[in-house]
């Protein structure tokens, strides 16, 4: 079973997202968070094997967070959520350990995304 934690400061986005992930029976969403600082808390506790972050969040961003949950718990795998497709951003979220960005305007994309690293890691924690 791959472990999911889901931060987006809105909660229609973190339910869709949910529902979707869901779908896959090896997936369980295991938590969820409304801001980036809710995001590190919940990683630290839950020590999921994926986190999935909205870039633009209150308290800490999806960047900033993917920095803390990386350096207190670097074998999480850690994408970037966000209606921003960048290189800047690409690059910043690679700095902070991110393993990519995924456009919210595509669910495939982050399903694609999540299979794409539960190939290279059946169990991540």
């Amino acid at each position: 079973m791959i472990r999911i934690l889901l931060a987006d400061d809105h909660k229609l986005v973190r339910k869709a997202l949910r529902i979707i992930l869901e779908e896959c029976p090896e997936w369980h969403v295991c938590g969820e968070a409304s801001n980036g600082r809710e995001a590190v808390k919940l990683a630290l506790e839950l020590k999921p094997d994926i986190a999935v972050l909205d870039f633009a969040m209150p308290e800490l961003s999806g960047i900033e967070a993917t920095r803390l949950i990386k350096e207190a718990l670097p074998k999480v795998e850690v994408l970037i959520f966000t209606m921003y497709d960048t290189e800047e951003l690409l690059g910043s979220a690679r700095s902070a350990g991110a393993r990519g960005i995924v456009a919210k305007s595509n669910h495939d994309e982050i399903v694609n995304a999540i299979r794409a690293i539960t190939r290279d890691h059946v169990s991540v924690s």
